[in-house]
């Protein structure tokens, strides 16, 4: 009964340390964005084995970026504080155990789009895939500052993805889904790097605020939010939404924007951390409201589509 329990104790262990190469709280915002894709490109309730094959599908191929990502930057990851204690650094999981789990992960999640959604889902994931943990992980983060810009569109396809998984096309609207996390990606982004500059400093890292200093990157936070102020309102001057969503997305914004202001006046790392978090907040409530001004829309206005 002893060895039973510690072979079930051993194998939970060993499952939550590859949970955790998956970066699971970061999954959690791709599939949420995915999902919120889904809803709003039908006026009614998407197909339900599509929208749940394409959810599991991403969410297993996200994870595999992820996890390849860990694999890649392991050697970085071990002198990061925030990242020091992922298995790979720990040596609690081999290079080849999660180059073998990325695979197996990402090969299960590409079968699912491809058999039980359609095959421009499953090729723009595997492009998502490819972006994310090759061209930004291996080439675009060590070697620019801009990487977190150029690498941003591959973390903006997650609505996208979800939008083809139920219609099999990308439309403007899943365009304007797209843009909104690019854009939104570099305050997010550089917040965080500016409170772990030191950090990226020491790995070696090229991030904005190592190479072109802390007021350099606080003045684009600053822009960039603007920017995100003005592609937010796009959704409704171009009727892809309604009242409400105008009225979430500025009340969002004009928050995300006092912090921006803050930080550029008046920095601190307190302060930094504070907007990385209310970033993450910021997407989550934004894609909520756009959700909640779609059905209403279609409820209300459109009863005949429901």
């Amino acid at each position: 009964m002893m060895i039973q329990g510690l072979i079930l104790h051993n194998s939970v262990c060993r499952c939550q340390q590859f949970l955790q190469l998956c970066k699971l709280r970061v999954v959690s915002l791709i599939v949420f964005t995915a999902v919120i894709g889904m809803f709003l490109a039908v006026p009614g309730w998407p197909p339900l084995l599509s929208m749940l094959a394409a959810t599991l599908g991403i969410a297993l191929v996200a994870g595999a970026a992820a996890a390849f990502n860990c694999l890649v930057e392991q050697k970085i990851d071990a002198v990061m504080a925030r990242t020091r204690a992922r298995p790979l650094p720990r040596g609690e999981v081999s290079s080849l155990q999660t180059l073998l789990f990325s695979g197996v992960v990402g090969g299960a999640g590409m079968y699912l789009l491809h058999a039980y959604v359609n095959p421009l889902t499953a090729w723009l994931t595997l492009a998502t895939f490819v972006g994310y943990a090759v061209i930004y992980t291996i080439f675009l983060k060590p070697a620019t500052p801009q990487n977190i810009v150029i690498g941003g569109a591959s973390g903006a396809m997650p609505p996208v993805l979800g939008w083809a998984s139920v219609t099999g096309e990308v439309s403007s609207d899943a365009l304007l889904l797209f843009l909104i996390i690019f854009v939104w990606t570099p305050p997010h982004f550089w917040a965080l790097a500016l409170y772990r500059r030191k950090e990226y400093a020491k790995a070696g890292l090229p991030m904005l605020p190592v190479t072109h200093g802390e007021k350099f990157t606080r003045l684009h936070v600053l822009l960039y939010t603007v920017a995100l102020t003005a592609v937010t309102v796009l959704p409704f001057v171009t009727g892809m939404s309604g009242l409400i969503y105008l009225v979430g997305a500025l009340v969002l914004d004009g928050v995300f924007l006092y912090y921006a202001i803050a930080i550029y006046r008046c920095y601190s790392d307190a302060l930094a951390q504070k907007t990385f978090r209310y970033s993450i907040l910021y997407l989550s409530l934004l894609f909520a409201v756009l959700l909640i001004d779609h059905y209403w829309i279609v409820k209300f206005l459109l009863p005949g589509r429901a």
